[in-house]
Parts: structure tokens; sequence; C-alpha cells
């Protein structure tokens, strides 16, 4: 029988330094996750030379599961699959040969792990699973991919920035997968079969790809994997990695806010805890008309308070990116609400410094009041130190992108400056780390420590496994994706999950936060946090008019 995922013996409270532990449990991660910070979470900052060099758990030409994965409702991997989606939402049926009933709900729980608030319907199964239903699963094992990169990334530089030093090796890494793996595996339905992690040196480089560069390599590296014969990859955190990865049939995990076209074109290969852009746009754009448009800058500072305001939306310069400012900024035109200047800046580590001085200057002389942050977690490092040296302070309009709604990057923020932070969020309030579900399920496996990205590991493979268990038995990414539509909606600490039609992402709603620089954070007990207006959640469309609840600054 499947155990409560809290069940398990947490340290203190005060075990966890805040930055030596920066990322442990990071539980308000959703859009998280998933974020820009996410291309890099998943990958060590050191690794072998490049070259593919593959590790895996398992062999590819078992044809028994040894020992028997014990699942949902005390059967095993022997025998232990459900022929369809549960509730019978629109998986396709399983290939195998037995004789259940699709959606067969278990008979002592309704969920399939008691205490995890996206777990799928428990589902009950006895059965063949059908072998070999595509490439990368066979009877026994689901294999998926997990590209390792030679480069330092966001998690690093972030932390550096924090003062922290961060201690993940390659093992760190590989071992939190296959510990988390392993929960997976014996705690969700997957049919007689158990998630196989093929781990291998990739050619391309995310920083690269962020850059709108390196898609060669990527494709290279796409290629790699389908010589692979995984079914699925872990580390799809960029644009051109993603698109190649769909292209050579391969299920894709981590994209950094999309659009909903984009995942459209993709389908049914690529999903992602990152919310699309457009979606992101939107509530942006919904909260500027309804809350913002043409009315006073009163949550600015110094000599812009009181001004009308005047709007800049703020993001990387990638046409994917862009795509989805240009879907924001003609929302607020169609309402009538001037969208002002549009600021590009471009995701590159070793020059957001120098960039953070041109782009205040540049906001500065146009008169901005108020920006539209679409923007990753590094970037509103620099422009805070570097507006509050020119005592500029516009109102900095969070959207949810990037961790830029998390307490522990806010702070990070000059103070002055962070003080006119607010706007919306997906997430819920944060937990401390040592309670967060990503730790929690690690220790039901380990007692050692995770990765300091456990969380964003945790989230990235539980929706890889709903989709697996929805599925049913005949595993294809068409009866993924549409497993994955069956699911039930859940709200948790990752915001509200659910799929659809145009909806391959997880957060689909959120709520108004204000920064409070004298608020003591939930995740660290340490002062500066986002806090809720009214405690209330909104979906797309239902964000009510009138000011921001969030009191004026002094």
């Amino acid at each position: 029988m499947a155990s409560d995922i809290h069940d398990v013996s947490n340290p203190p409270r005060t075990y966890f330094s805040v930055w030596q532990r920066l990322f442990r449990g990071y539980g308000p991660l959703a859009v998280l996750i998933v974020t820009l910070l996410l291309m890099s979470l998943l990958i060590p900052s050191k690794v072998q030379n490049a070259g593919t060099n593959v590790s895996t758990g398992g062999s590819r030409t078992a044809t028994t599961a040894a020992g028997g994965n014990t699942g949902a409702g005390g059967a095993t991997a022997s025998g232990s699959a459900n022929s369809g989606a549960a509730g019978g939402g629109g998986a396709a049926a399983g290939g195998g040969g037995g004789t259940p009933t699709p959606g067969s709900p278990c008979a002592d729980r309704p969920e399939q792990v008691a205490g995890d608030p996206y777990s799928p319907p428990c589902i009950a199964f006895s059965g063949d699973n059908g072998g070999a239903t595509y490439h990368g699963v066979t009877a026994t094992e689901i294999h998926v991919s997990v590209r390792v990169l030679n480069e330092k990334g966001f998690q690093q530089t972030l932390a550096a920035l924090a003062g922290a030093t961060l201690t993940d090796t390659p093992d760190d890494i590989k071992r939190t997968f296959d510990a988390l793996a392993q929960y997976f595996n014996e705690h969700y339905q997957f049919y007689g079969r158990k998630i196989v992690f093929d781990y291998y040196n990739g050619v391309g480089s995310n920083t690269d790809e962020l850059l709108g560069k390196g898609r060669d390599k990527a494709e290279a590296d796409a290629t790699t994997v389908k010589s692979l014969g995984s079914f699925a990859d872990m580390s799809a955190n960029s644009e051109p990695y993603a698109n190649a990865l769909a292209q050579n049939d391969v299920v894709g995990f981590g994209d950094p806010y999309l659009s909903v076209q984009w995942h459209d074109e993709h389908a049914p290969y690529i999903w992602s805890i990152a919310s699309a852009g457009t979606d992101v746009a939107n509530f942006a754009a919904e909260y500027a008309v309804k809350k913002l448009c043409g009315k006073p800058a009163d949550r600015a500072g110094g000599d812009l308070k009181g001004k009308p305001r005047k709007f800049a939306s703020f993001a990387p310069e990638n046409s994917w990116y862009q795509e989805s400012v240009q879907v924001a900024r003609q929302t607020q035109q169609a309402a009538g609400c001037d969208p002002g200047v549009n600021v590009q800046y471009q995701l590159d580590l070793g020059t957001m410094s120098n960039q953070a001085a041109n782009l205040i200057a540049q906001m500065q002389s146009q008169g901005v009041t108020t920006i539209l942050c679409g923007c990753d977690p590094i970037i509103p490092v620099f422009l805070s130190s570097r507006a509050n040296s020119q005592g500029y302070y516009p109102e900095f309009i969070i959207v949810g992108t990037a961790l830029t709604d998390t307490d522990i990057v806010g702070q990070l923020w000059d103070q002055n400056f962070a003080a006119h932070a607010f706007g919306v969020s997906s997430l819920t309030e944060p937990q401390p780390p040592q309670q967060s579900i990503g730790y929690a399920a690690y220790r039901t496996v380990r007692q050692d420590e995770p990765a300091f990205s456990v969380e964003l590991i945790y989230y990235q493979l539980a929706q890889m496994a709903i989709g697996l268990q929805m599925a049913g038995p005949n595993l294809t990414p068409q009866s993924f994706s549409d497993g994955m539509f069956a699911y039930p909606r859940k709200l948790g600490p990752a915001g509200s999950w659910g799929f659809g039609e145009h909806d391959y992402t997880t957060a689909d709603d959120g709520r108004e936060i204000c920064w409070d620089p004298s608020a003591v954070s939930n995740y660290n007990q340490k002062k500066g946090a986002f806090v809720e207006t009214d405690h209330a959640r909104y979906a797309k469309g239902t964000i009510p008019g009138g000011d921001p609840l969030c009191p004026i600054p002094p």
C-alpha cells in the first residue's frame, strides 16, 4: 500500500542555512518552474568531457520486472496496470491481453498517493501491459534521457549573488534523479514498468540556445536521444532542444515559457511546469488593464510617485519571448491601455550587470513609472542596484516568471527598489524547505541529502509521472497526452495544475502579491517576503477591477 508522502522524518526547521542550502526543497516553485532557472537546474556545473557517454539504470533487454514493482492497491509490476486513463477520461485503451475495466478505481483509497496534492486518482489493474508500445518502452521499462552539459548556469550564478557555494556534483544530480524515479516507480501506477534514466553528455549549450544560437548542436543532441531509443527527455529546457526532440518524436519536459501556439504546433510531445508564455502575458495584461491603467503610479517612489502611469514591458529579446510580449501589448491596446515602451535585454549572464546600467538609464529617460517584468531571476538583482543608485523607484510589476515571485530571490534585490514590487503569482505561500513535497519524497527513499534542485526535479518528474499513469498501459505520446487531458485539476504548492486542449503546461491561475521588506518569509524566516492581499486565487478573466490591494509604500 502506498504511504503518505509526508510520513518522513524531517530535520528541525533550523537545519538549513538559507544561502548555504539556497535551492533545497524549493517548495514554492511552480512556473517554476521552470523557469529560466530550470534551464540550468537540471544539469551539473561540471561533468565529464562532452560526447555520447550513456549510463543507464536498467537493461533494455529485460523481459520481466525484477522482483515486481509494488504499485497502487498492492498490485505488482508483474501484472498491475490499468488499460485506460483514470475515470475513463480519454486515454487510449491498453494493448495488453488482460480484461481490466478502463479507469478501474482502487478499492482502498481515491488518490494514488495520500498527502500528495497533485496525485492522480488511484488506478487498479491486472493483465498484460502490451510490451513494447513505443520506442523506449518495453514490458518492464520506460527509458527517459537526461542531457548533461558542461557549463555554468543560472543556478550557480544566482547562488553566487547570494553568497552561497553550491556543492552539487554530477553524482548529486544523478542520485536525486534516480531516487525520485524510485519514489515514483514505487508509488505510482506504471503498469509493470519502471522509469529508467539514460544520462548522456550533450554537445549543445543551454546558454547558447537561450541566445538563439547552437541550434545545430541541439539537433545533434536530439538525434542522440533518438538513437538511444528514449521515450522522453527530462532536459528540454530550451526552445532549440525542445523543438528538436519533438521533431524526433521524443516527449520532452521543461521548455521555458514558450507560447500556446508553439505548444500546439509541437503536440503531443512537449510539456512544461513553466506556464505557456501566452498565458503569462495575458494574465499580466489583464492585471495591468484592470488594476493599473489610467491611474497614477501611487506605488512608485521618489519623483515618480503619483505621476500618470507609463508602462514598460521588460523581457528577453529572444523571438519566442517577444511573441508573448506582443500578445500582452496587443491585449492592453485593445482595452484602450497604452502599453508604453518595449524594453528588451539579452540573456547573457556575463553582460547583465552592464546591461542593467543602460536599461535603467533608458527607462528613466523615457519617464517609465511602471515596469512589467517578464524576466529571469538574475537581471532584477542588477536592475535594483542600478536604480537605487540613481534614485529611480518605478513600480516593479511581478508577472510570475522564473522565480521573480519567490521570497529568496526578492531578498537579493535592493530593498529600497523592492518596496515598490507587486503583481501576480501562480504560486501558493512558500513552505520551509524541509517540509517541501520533493524533499519529503526523496526522504522516503534515502536518508542522505538530495541535490539543491530537488524540488524542481521533483515537480518535473511528477508531471511526467502523472501522464505515465493516466495514459494506461498502451504508452505512446498520444495516449500520454490523452491521459494528461483526463487528469482532474489539482491545487498544490506549485499552483493549479490541469491540462487540456491548448494547455500543455501547469499553473493556470494566480494570486495578487506585494513585496514587504519587513515581513518574515515562511520559507527561511528572513526579512523580506511576498505577501498575499486577499488570499484569493483568480483564473484567467476573473481578476477584479479596482486599485491593487497592496499598501502604498511610504
